[in-house]
C-alpha cells in the first residue's frame, strides 16, 4: 500500500503512559491505592478495596499485547503480586476515594471512562424491550435486529409463514 493511503495509526503507549510510569517510579516504596480491572470469561468489572499497598516496583512486561490490554508494566506489590498496567484503572496516593488530581499516579482515562463513570443502561424500558426480543426470539417470530442501547425499539424480522395474528408488538409491556 502506498504511504499516502495508510491511515495513522494511534502511538501505543502514548507520551502519556510514559509521563505516568515514571511518577510510579518516583513512588516506589510508598502505599498506593488501587482500581483495578477484572476480567473473567463472562465479566470485566472495577475492584476497589479501600486498602493501600506498599509499590515495591515497577517492572517491564516482556509480551505487551494492546488487543488483550496489555501494557508493557508491572506493578510489584507488598502482598506478593505482579500487576499489569493494562489491569488497572487508577493508582493514587493517600486517599483511596476521590483523589485529587495531584494525588494520581496512573489513570487509564479510557478504563475509568468507560466502566466507572460510564451512564448506566439498565432501565425498565430496556430490560422490557431485552425480554421482548429474546422472547420473540424464543417463539419463533425470528431474529432480532442490532440495536444499540435502550433509546433505540427492536424490530424482529417475522417469518414469512407468520400472519398478522400471531405477530408480536414491539413496544414495551405497560
Amino acid at each position: 500500500m502506498p504511504p499516502h493511503d495508510a491511515t495513522p495509526s494511534p502511538i501505543w503507549p502514548s507520551a502519556e503512559y510514559d509521563r505516568q510510569v515514571e511518577r510510579l517510579r518516583g513512588a516506589i516504596g510508598q502505599p498506593v491505592h488501587l482500581v483495578e480491572i477484572e476480567v473473567s470469561a463472562t465479566h470485566l468489572h472495577i475492584r476497589q478495596l479501600g486498602q493501600s499497598f506498599v509499590l515495591l516496583g515497577l517492572i517491564d512486561f516482556p509480551r505487551p499485547d494492546p488487543s488483550r490490554g496489555l501494557a508493557p508494566h508491572l506493578i510489584i506489590l507488598d502482598d506478593g503480586r505482579g500487576v499489569n498496567l493494562g489491569r488497572i484503572a487508577r493508582i493514587s496516593l493517600e486517599r483511596a476515594f476521590n483523589p485529587a488530581p495531584s494525588q494520581i499516579l496512573y489513570r487509564d482515562s479510557e478504563a475509568l471512562e468507560g466502566l466507572l463513570y460510564r451512564e448506566r443502561r439498565l432501565s425498565h424500558d430496556f430490560i422490557a424491550e431485552r425480554a421482548h426480543r429474546i422472547m420473540g426470539e424464543m417463539l419463533g417470530y425470528g431474529r432480532i435486529e442490532a440495536i444499540s442501547g435502550p433509546g433505540h425499539r427492536a424490530r424482529i424480522a417475522m417469518p414469512e409463514h407468520a400472519t398478522s395474528q400471531d405477530e408480536p408488538t414491539t413496544g414495551a409491556a405497560d
